[in-house]
């Protein structure tokens, strides 16, 4: 972990180095200038205190509240609007800093001010996605925030602020060669604080940002996505192991794995009163861990329906454990309609936490659990296919009183090479498969499609805002995918009319009504083509899915 920290502070200061800096060094340079003595400490302080804190706890705070997730950048914008009106007004910033006076023993409270514009940055800094970064973004929006991702944040934002530390000692430095000039200087950097904040609340430096470039990513990739550096920070996701128990010898004809995991942290229940392992001896148990937005998992549905239907009477029995991949799939009343739409009659069981998903190790949608009628796990088995294996093992734990023949559900599951799974949320975007615009993370920013689209890449157009799990549309949003498959799925939220076209040629449109799967297209046989889709603003796009 010690050199994890050490990555992680490094990516920080590559950060501070990027042009993602760029919004906010005008804004160090002028508080740095405006100030004596320990501000640029105090600047940089509550820049490391509330980009932390905040980064790893917003997600939950705002939903918690009911709010939206751009609140605490548009609350920030506004703070730095009234701390530009205090160098102008000294009168403001006296009675401003009069509650933080505690922190100093100088006559208005210098530091106060100093945090103050610290904690503002920390929420309008949006640095550039690394893997770093992009564990953190996971970890938070996962709600597994422990002390090895606090710690990790800390040293990040700590690289990060040893970079701006040296700009507002900078400033510092200028302001003190223009002593003489000092109330003129106080309102320069006003102005600068304030023209700033305007540039950042209508997103005018995007424009500077994207034609400089992301020089500093073949910095990035020699520090923080090394084979060692990847393989530590998928530990930290709760990468690892899959199986919840080790296997012991048997005689048996499947393996033994020891006792299965309870049902943990469960939320909800649909189609059951509460269940655990103990209350289902005496059953054969399949515990599915599924998604109802997921293509993988409903191609799987139609088999489970067989079994139930089949095996149901003679001691079978599902456990649904619906851990959601995206925010709006931790809503009960979704996945209450979802399930009842799906035709899924068996338990559900809720794991917004993702406890029980954990307590199997589990890192898959779908993934079949097969426990014996002790309570022991016999088989694993993740993604789709293998049906009649999976039906052989549900027969061979129940060995007794069943149908004379398996179930005869066809088998859907793609073969061939086909275009793989598709993230757009900046926590999961595979930036080797992307083509176009330097992505800019947590704020609006103007897209320009690429000149040429390689097979299985996307490219974003308009405006766009990408958060962790999603890609937000603006005004004139687009989004081309260069597809290999015969169905294509996209997963979208809000609501509106989505446009489709499809190699150029208009294709059927997508009524978004709901949070869901929808599908973009539907050919005859497999296609290789580019798929357009021209979004109305307040549109979120999730991810594509293929079959």
């Amino acid at each position: 972990m010690v050199v994890l920290l050490g990555v992680a502070f490094v990516a920080g200061v590559i950060t501070a180095i990027s042009p993602c800096v760029l919004p906010v060094l005008p804004i160090v340079l002028a508080g740095g200038a405006t100030g004596s003595g320990r501000r640029p400490l105090a600047i940089v302080a509550g820049l490391v205190a509330s980009f932390t804190a905040f980064t790893l706890s917003a997600a939950a705070l705002l939903d918690a509240l009911g709010l939206p997730q751009d609140t605490l950048r548009d609350a920030a914008i506004a703070l730095l609007f009234v701390l530009a009106a205090t160098l102008l007004v000294p009168q403001l910033g006296i009675l401003l800093e009069r509650p933080f006076a505690f922190l100093t023993r100088r006559r208005g409270g210098e530091l106060g001010g100093g945090f103050l514009l610290g904690v503002s940055l920390g929420l309008v800094f949006v640095p550039c996605a690394g893997p770093v970064l992009a564990t953190i973004t996971v970890l938070a929006a996962e709600r597994q925030v422990g002390l090895d991702a606090v710690f990790l944040t800390l040293a990040y934002s700590i690289g990060a602020a040893i970079v701006l530390l040296a700009v507002a000692l900078g400033g510092q430095r200028v302001s003190r060669r223009l002593r003489a000039s000092g109330q003129t200087l106080r309102r320069v950097a006003g102005v600068v604080l304030a023209a700033s904040a305007v540039a950042i609340a209508f997103d005018l430096e995007t424009t500077l940002q994207t034609r400089l470039g992301s020089y500093s990513s073949t910095l990035q990739r020699h520090v923080e996505d090394t084979s060692y550096a990847r393989r530590h920070l998928t530990e930290l996701r709760g990468g690892g192991g899959t199986l919840a128990a080790t296997r012991q010898t048997t005689g048996a004809k499947l393996p033994d794995y020891g006792a299965a995991p309870d049902f943990l942290g469960i939320s909800d229940w649909l189609n059951s009163r509460p269940l655990s392992i103990t209350d289902l001896r005496g059953k054969v148990v399949l515990v599915d861990f599924w998604t109802y937005s997921c293509i993988n998992c409903l191609r799987t549905l139609p088999h489970l329906q067989a079994w139930y239907a089949a095996y149901h009477k003679a001691g079978f029995e599902i456990v649904g454990v619906h851990t959601p991949e995206f925010a709006f799939e931790h809503v009960l009343s979704n996945v209450r309609r979802a399930t009842r739409e799906l035709g899924v009659t068996w338990p559900v069981a809720l794991d917004n936490e993702y406890a029980t998903w954990d307590a199997y190790r589990n890192q898959y949608w779908p993934a079949e659990y097969f426990i014996d009628r002790r309570g022991h796990l016999r088989r694993a088995h993740f993604g789709e296919g293998e049906y009649g294996k999976s039906e052989q093992t549900i027969r061979t734990l129940l060995g007794e009183r069943l149908p004379k023949r398996m179930t005869s559900v066809p088998d859907t599951t793609p073969t061939g090479f086909l275009t793989p799974e598709t993230y757009l949320g900046a926590a999961r975007l595979d930036v080797a498969r992307y083509t176009g615009t330097n992505p800019v993370v947590g704020k609006e920013a103007v897209y320009a499609f690429g000149d040429t689209l390689p097979q299985n890449d996307i490219s974003y157009g308009g405006r766009w805002t990408l958060q962790p799990q999603i890609a937000l549309a603006g005004r004139g949003a687009g989004l081309r995918l260069h597809f290999h498959a015969r169905k294509v799925f996209v997963v979208l939220g809000g609501r509106g009319l989505v446009r489709t076209l499809v190699d150029g040629k208009p294709a059927g449109p997508i009524d978004v009504r709901e949070y869901k799967l929808y599908t973009a297209v539907s050919a005859p046989a497999l296609h290789d083509g580019v798929l357009e889709l021209r979004f109305p603003p307040g549109i979120r796009a999730y991810s594509f899915t293929f079959g």
